[in-house]
């Protein structure tokens, strides 16, 4: 159970999502300090993506039309990659808090729409490769 009266359970919203884990933003903080790349004209930056986004949205409710058309069309008229899908909470969290390509807020979705969770169309989302489970909720 989480112990809601503990604020050491709840997310600092003072910082974005990039910068909760100090080590990863370290990470962050030097690759903008050491980027250079005068062929290209690229400024330096901390985030590779933006932290919300329309494909972000997608992510999240990928099992409610018309969010399912839109994100086949968005990846070319099939689904994405099942690894690349959103699986589980705790995969996402995991993800955000150590992985330099993932930035992404959560959408307010999350805390009103429990139909965002459940595959109620059916849909089929594939295998992942990491697990071998099927990513059919």
């Amino acid at each position: 159970t989480i112990d809601l009266t503990d604020p050491t359970v709840f997310r600092d919203l003072s910082k974005p999502i990039g910068a909760l884990n100090e080590e990863r933003l370290a990470e962050f903080v030097e690759r903008f300090e050491n980027f250079n790349d005068p062929a290209l004209d690229i400024p330096p930056f901390h985030y590779g993506s933006h932290y919300s986004n329309a494909g972000i949205v997608l992510h999240y409710l990928l099992r409610m039309e018309p969010f399912t058309t839109l994100a086949i069309d968005l990846q070319g008229g099939r689904f994405d990659c099942p690894d690349r899908l959103f699986f589980s909470i705790d995969d996402c969290w995991l993800s955000s808090m150590e992985s330099m390509s993932d930035v992404k807020e959560l959408i307010p979705e999350f805390f009103y729409c429990p139909e965002m969770f459940e595959n109620l169309n059916g849909f089929d989302l594939g295998v992942r490769t990491d697990n071998g489970k099927a990513v059919n909720h």
